[in-house]
């Protein structure tokens, strides 16, 4: 038996199916940028080519989109303090420096922005310039995510990237300068890589001394030109041995594995991708921006119009959201685990109930057939995942759904 998995007191299910919660969860607020120079072959992002420099007015109509989106989601978020801002896309570092500067002041004058809260940008090494870099640190980011994926030419090609290794070190060197805080976002299991191939990038990535590095496996994803014609890949057994060659290095290195995918320094985790596995709240604006936002009665998942002239259009009219809906009572659990269970640590067993407004009894034959499995564990008051369970997520993830 699990040792510790109490029958938290909770609201019933009202009638449309929702759970009663007794507080909002944290707030968090991501903008999306949508477009890009170059659509990536394995990208299934909303990203879109700008096909050469967005045009100044383009940029300006857009800016003004995201204002009267975030303007007319305010009822719902009124008062809330928010924890964290994420402009990712697409690539966000084409914007002008003056787009930057002007969407995060109009967010501060809307929203009540956490002291100290972390503001990232995601950029491209391919549009990193010194200068921009600069006055991004001078609008108010002070978390940049730069889009490295390798420092191996050969495997940048195979990946369609517009940027060299050259290129990815300048843009590391211009980011250091002016952020404390930066993350490098690498793939591995690429195009013909090695185990060599992959333990290079992971060395130099540790090199550029940052304070955080997202390590993705290659994932082949439905409509994209590599899901179409897939290119060679190394074999499972190759990519365990790299994900295996991943975890040891960082770990050797002094970086924390503390999510799936995610590896950082002390006091360095990004904590806008924190309150997304914490099944925290998330306003989402721009195009086919998603978010979750919840009140005292219902859990509502939202996204707006995908393609950025349909999001322009539908701002012309008041019109941004494409699709809302309450999350129903019986796919609450799956989703929480579904997001909780990326964390290495798990999750207090509190915060089941905190977030869903459901008692822990609705998981509890779950949890267990998963702790049998060897797949799940309670420590000290957290469900975590065991070794195992991190290694095999999607078996582990699959007994909640």
């Amino acid at each position: 038996m699990i040792p510790i998995l109490p029958v938290a007191v909770a609201p019933a299910p009202t009638v449309d199916g929702s759970s009663g919660l007794t507080a909002p969860p944290p707030l968090a607020l991501y903008v999306h940028w949508p477009w890009c120079v170059k659509k990536c072959p394995y990208c299934d992002f909303n990203s879109h080519e700008s096909r050469g420099e967005l045009a100044e007015d383009s940029e300006a109509a857009y800016l003004a989109a995201l204002i009267a989106d975030l303007e007319a989601a305010l009822p719902q978020i009124w008062n809330r303090p928010v924890v964290s801002v994420f402009i990712g896309g697409g690539t966000p570092s084409l914007m002008r420096a003056e787009t930057a500067e002007a969407l995060l002041a109009a967010i501060r004058m809307r929203l009540p922005l956490h002291p100290g809260a972390e503001v990232t940008l995601e950029a491209n090494p391919g549009t990193a310039e010194a200068a921009k870099f600069a006055a991004f640190r001078a609008a108010g980011v002070n978390r940049l995510s730069i889009g490295v994926q390798s420092f191996d030419d050969a495997r940048l090609a195979a990946l369609g990237r517009i940027h060299d290794s050259g290129e990815a070190r300048r843009a590391i060197e211009f980011a250091q300068r002016h952020f404390e805080r930066v993350n490098l976002d690498l793939m591995y299991a690429l195009p013909e890589q090695t185990l060599r191939d992959a333990e290079h990038d992971i060395a130099t990535a540790v090199a550029a001394g940052v304070s955080h590095i997202s390590a993705y496996h290659l994932t082949l994803e439905p409509n994209t030109p590599f899901h179409h014609a897939p290119p060679p890949l190394p074999d499972d057994d190759l990519a365990a041995d790299m994900q295996e060659m991943v975890e040891a290095r960082l770990a050797a290195a002094g970086f924390e594995h503390y999510e799936t995918s995610a590896f950082a320094k002390a006091e360095q985790r990004c904590q806008h991708n924190l309150n997304y596995w914490s099944f925290g709240d998330y306003l989402g604006i721009g195009a086919g921006a998603h978010g979750k936002l919840s009140n005292h009665q219902t859990i509502w998942r939202e996204a707006r119009h995908r393609n950025p002239r349909a999001y322009l259009a539908g701002a012309a009219r008041g019109d941004f959201i494409s699709t809302r809906q309450a999350v129903a009572v019986g796919d609450l659990p799956g989703e929480f685990m579904m997001n909780a269970l990326r964390l290495n640590d798990g999750f207090p067993l509190s915060l089941f109930t905190e977030r869903t407004g459901l008692p822990l009894s609705v998981i509890e034959q779950s949890a267990l057939a998963a702790r049998r499995a060897g797949l799940l564990e309670v420590v000290d008051g957290r469900m975590r995942p065991t070794a195992q369970g991190r290694r095999f997520l999607n078996r582990l993830l699959a007994r909640f759904l």
